[in-house]
């Protein structure tokens, strides 16, 4: 078995038994690092995930300073949908759609493709990213879920109330399906991608599919990711499954296969653990917490992967991105402390 089979990362997500939690965290490579606002002087956000060699760089920035025990590549969830004919801008609110998708029109406009003739750049960069990484670090690929990415489409942005997106939902429900299903087929296909250019596993980021009541989580989002999972059983790379403010729908989630599911500061671990029998869990450190004391990043790291030990495996991770201000000595201080940490 290669050195790469043998890491801890991918060992927890098989269920098999590790010393310790491995540990990385979400937007590990980005504003954070000094090193990372370096390179951002010279090209746009846009350009940057549209560069091999530049996406590569601030991947391994993390890697190089702190030692996390897996990558993640550098991108951005919108990657995708450009080339599906819906264009978009970032600035200083965040992305902003050129048109927002809100009748069948619009929706039927939308084009599917193969990934490597719109988004190819994504595959040249993780093969850059691997050659770098070698056989020691593991690299993870990533997408939007179906349901998040539809978000920013039918908002035009980002949103507090989704007035527009429940608007569809609510009176248009075949509406808003059709562009789930045009969008799970576009995100199979980017994410087999990935696995072809090398990646060692997936995470679907499912960021808002927990603004919806249960009931239309299961009707409308669940069969999408179920797809999207199922789309990606015969690669052999474990998948994780990430959906922000899970708590809820956690039973719902028992069934779906996938090796991993994300969770986030809002519930309890051991709850969790309890309710998602048979998976890994990854996370679920408030990314806040960073801003404490070293004491309590300390006593709150441990206290996590005291009850991920329970688990059929658990990767240490924040419950959410981190944040542009955190203190850089702090993040040592997590990495030092979940590194230190031995399963009695």
């Amino acid at each position: 078995m290669s050195d790469l089979q043998q890491c801890l990362f991918l060992k927890t997500l098989r269920g098999e038994p590790v010393p310790r939690p491995p540990i990385w965290i979400m937007r590990q490579a980005g504003r954070f690092l000094p090193e990372y606002r370096k390179v951002r002087e010279g090209i746009s956000f846009i350009d940057l995930c549209r560069t091999p060699e530049a996406a590569c760089e601030v991947t391994l920035q993390p890697i190089r300073r702190f030692g996390f025990d897996a990558a993640i590549m550098f991108s951005d969830i919108l990657t995708p949908l450009e080339p599906m004919g819906a264009g978009f801008t970032f600035g200083q609110g965040g992305p902003k759609l050129d048109h927002p998708l809100r009748d069948e029109k619009d929706i039927r406009a939308l084009r599917t493709y193969p990934s490597r003739e719109g988004v190819g750049f994504v595959a040249e960069a993780i093969g850059l990213m691997k050659r770098e990484l070698g056989d020691k670090t593991p690299l993870i690929g990533f997408a939007g879920s179906p349901f998040t990415l539809a978000t920013y489409l039918v908002e035009g942005g980002g949103s507090k109330n989704y007035e527009h997106l429940k608007t569809m939902l609510y009176t248009r429900p075949e509406l808003l399906q059709e562009l789930l299903d045009k969008l799970a087929e576009q995100i199979l296909d980017y994410l087999r991608m990935q696995v072809e250019a090398g990646v060692d596993a997936v995470q679907l980021f499912d960021t808002w599919g927990g603004i919806l009541h249960p009931q239309d989580y299961a009707e409308l989002v669940l069969p999408v990711v179920r797809r999207i999972m199922d789309g990606l059983k015969d690669t052999g790379v474990p998948r994780i499954y990430f959906l922000k403010g899970s708590a809820p729908y956690n039973h719902l989630l028992q069934d779906l296969d996938v090796e991993c599911c994300g969770i986030d500061w809002t519930q309890d671990l051991s709850r969790a653990i309890d309710e998602l029998p048979g998976k890994a869990v990854q996370g679920n450190l408030d990314p806040l917490c960073l801003f404490g004391s070293a004491e309590q990043i300390r006593r709150r790291a441990t206290e996590i992967c005291r009850l991920g030990a329970a688990a059929p495996g658990h990767v240490f991770n924040l419950g959410h991105g981190i944040l542009p201000p955190t203190p850089i000595d702090n993040v040592q201080t997590l990495v030092e402390t979940v590194q230190g940490f031995t399963k009695e």
